[in-house]
């Protein structure tokens, strides 16, 4: 009664909180982060007393918006989701106030629709009715549009938050009808464990598609990568760390709650290793350091997918245990998405703060003039291509794990769950080489522009969130066995029947830390021996050229020339280029453009058709009554003939 009650009033104050927060925010910018401190501090005490206690808070109220009892459920799965909602709503929060100073107009703006933004996924994970879910993910896609859009002065940045309302739109029809369908089925619209209905499974797709648009993955990601390139940095790093989680979250609470067809663990797995692999390769071509990173969100919702369909076929196969190690791996890897994503947005920021692009070929040499952001956005880079000894190899690490023991099991699924783990293995690889190109081009060099020779490293209150996050990343690396308990509480509370599994990763935190350690010895033993041998800086080989300029260096797109061959079919890439001619040319140039597949190749020529057959059709209503009369008996006609088949049939 008493934990319960305490997480009732948590809630409470960060509902109040942030309330506060918003209404402040045009008046103290201070006044206004303290409130959200105060609102996301107390919305995380109670999801972690959720978490480290045995029960679920529950509550009812009297009254009914929507003409629907208000009902707020917090178990140990939403929990889960809103410590990750509070963290990085807090840190973007703390970011914000550098690089959002008061002199920027939308400013203030900015700081209401963020903690709108927060209030409303907290609503996401705490509602228990199909009705007032609706609702909160309604206010969500909403907060999201205007913090895309903020600075609209852009057409990029107004075409990019279309298109997200729009996705946005389309996969909430898809909820509406799942939820209208559940409530017609079931005869309440009240949400809960309905596994014995088995007649409501097919319904699961539509909500595989409805939250599929919203967490991104391939091919619902359209509206991804220039959302996540034109926003503000930090609701970039809210809205790839958190806000497609939410998506994931429905997929996950549905896919424990209802009962699924037999193929929905196949078709999640395939999903995710779809999405694992091409949103990688993708993120590899890209030339722009934040659609790069919002490329590889794509890739990240693959993982977490490859292991909720394995936990999936696990549960249709009599709840093999190695699911529930799946499952764990997939959970654990949104927390760590969320960390290290977040402080890789936070870090592109900085670079855009500093030199006002986000073009990597226009960018170079920055570890000397921002060393801070250089090395907090390698600690992001090593945590996301998934090595040890950070957070992103020990959620990947259970999720192998499981596939491997699922292939080991000889079973009829084997054939699904080992080409997971290759493709897994793949998109880890590409990952690898995605952020060596990202952090080489960047960081290292020299300065391609003079943008870039006058960068500067940004202020305390960006690099201090983007210490606390690397700090989370390296914590959870080296100490997994620390967050085994929360993750261990929501897997359970998805299937009870893996509650209380031993914990696989407690051998694992001190080979992180012994790994670690022996890196950091050979790292300073290396310095020592190459100072002691006269070690000192001189310009590389030239090719025998006697005027290197900085233009001669790699780009972006010569780094990653190779693998865009490897996936050309599917990139489409746009060539555009001027030979040298003559014994002196004046000019020539190379340029390589990967449009989105999806979008620019199947949608928007799809959309022209349908447009111009609308308009088409549009000709049809000229005002000439006659013509009017004709199309009734036509249409008349026809549905006789329909109905004259249909009896002699």
């Amino acid at each position: 009664m008493a934990v319960g009650l305490l997480i009732g009033v948590m809630l409470f104050v960060a509902t109040v909180c942030l309330l506060a927060a918003s209404g402040l925010a045009a008046r103290s910018a201070r006044a206004s982060f303290a409130c959200t401190v105060a609102g996301t501090a107390a919305g995380l005490v109670a999801a972690m007393a959720v978490l480290l206690g045995p029960g679920d808070w529950e509550w009812t109220s009297a009254l009914a918006p929507g003409g629907e009892n208000f009902r707020l459920q917090l178990d140990g799965l939403a929990a889960f989701f809103l410590v990750l909602v509070c963290v990085v709503g807090c840190a973007g929060a703390a970011y914000a106030c550098e690089y959002w100073p008061e002199s920027t107009g939308s400013a203030a703006r900015g700081r209401a629709w963020w903690n709108a933004l927060v209030l409303s996924m907290g609503a996401v994970l705490l509602v228990s009715n199909g009705v007032h879910f609706l609702m909160a993910w309604e206010a969500f896609a909403l907060c999201g549009y205007f913090l895309i859009t903020l600075d609209n002065r852009y057409a990029g940045v107004r075409a990019a938050g279309w298109l997200y309302l729009a996705a946005s739109h389309v996969g909430t029809l898809a909820l509406i009808a799942f939820f209208a369908s559940l409530a017609q089925s079931l005869g309440t619209w009240d949400l809960g464990p309905t596994n014995d209905v088995p007649s409501i499974a097919p319904l699961f797709w539509l909500a595989l598609f409805g939250f599929g648009m919203k967490a991104g993955f391939f091919p619902c990601h359209i509206w991804l990568p220039s959302a996540h390139a034109n926003a503000p940095s930090h609701v970039s790093a809210i809205m790839s760390g958190v806000a497609i989680k939410m998506g994931v979250y429905g997929i996950v609470r549905f896919g424990g709650w209802l009962p699924v067809p037999d193929a929905a663990g196949y078709v999640v797995i395939g999903i995710g290793a779809a999405s694992a692999v091409l949103g990688i390769a993708f993120a590899f071509a890209q030339n722009d350091v934040k659609r790069l990173l919002a490329y590889c969100s794509v890739e990240n919702i693959g993982v977490i997918l490859i292991g909720v369909g394995a936990a999936l076929l696990a549960r249709s196969h009599g709840n093999a245990a190695w699911g529930g190690l799946a499952l764990a791996g997939a959970l654990l890897h949104v927390w760590n998405h969320g960390l290290f994503k977040s402080l890789l947005f936070f870090g592109a920021g900085s670079v855009l703060h500093a030199t006002g692009t986000r073009e990597m070929s226009r960018l170079g040499g920055l570890w000397k003039s921002m060393p801070w952001t250089a090395g907090l956005f390698a600690v992001g880079a090593v945590a996301v291509a998934g090595l040890p000894p950070l957070n992103g190899f020990a959620g990947e690490w259970l999720i192998y794990l499981g596939l491997f023991e699922g292939a080991t099991t000889r079973a009829g699924f084997a054939w699904a769950v080992l080409p997971a783990a290759i493709l897994l293995a793949t998109a880890g690889s590409l990952a690898l080489a995605a952020f060596a190109k990202a952090g080489g081009v960047i960081f290292l060099g020299v300065p391609r522009t003079k943008p870039a020779a006058g960068a500067h490293e940004c202020g305390p209150g960006m690099l201090a969130p983007m210490l606390a996050l690397a700090t989370a990343c390296t914590v959870i690396g080296v100490a997994p066995s620390l967050v085994w308990m929360p993750v261990a509480r929501a897997v359970g509370t998805w299937n009870p029947a893996w509650s209380g599994a031993a914990n696989p990763l407690f051998a694992l935190g001190p080979a992180q830390l012994l790994l670690a350690v022996l890196a950091a010895a050979a790292g300073a033993l290396l310095w020592k021996k190459s100072r002691a041998n006269g070690l000192r800086r001189a310009p590389t080989w030239d090719c025998g050229f006697c005027r290197p300029t900085a233009r001669m260096q790699y780009t972006g797109g010569s780094f990653a020339g190779i693998a865009s061959g490897w996936f050309a079919a599917i990139f489409r890439t746009e060539h555009k280029s001027r030979r040298p001619r003559g014994p002196f040319p004046a000019s020539a140039f190379h340029l390589d453009h990967v449009p989105e597949t999806v979008l620019d190749r199947m949608i928007r020529p799809t959309g022209a058709l349908i447009e111009k057959l609308s308009h088409a059709a549009l000709g049809l209503q000229h005002g000439r009554l006659p013509f009017y009369i004709l199309y009734l008996v036509a249409g008349l006609a026809v549905l006789g003939v329909y109905v004259f088949l249909e009896a002699a049939l």
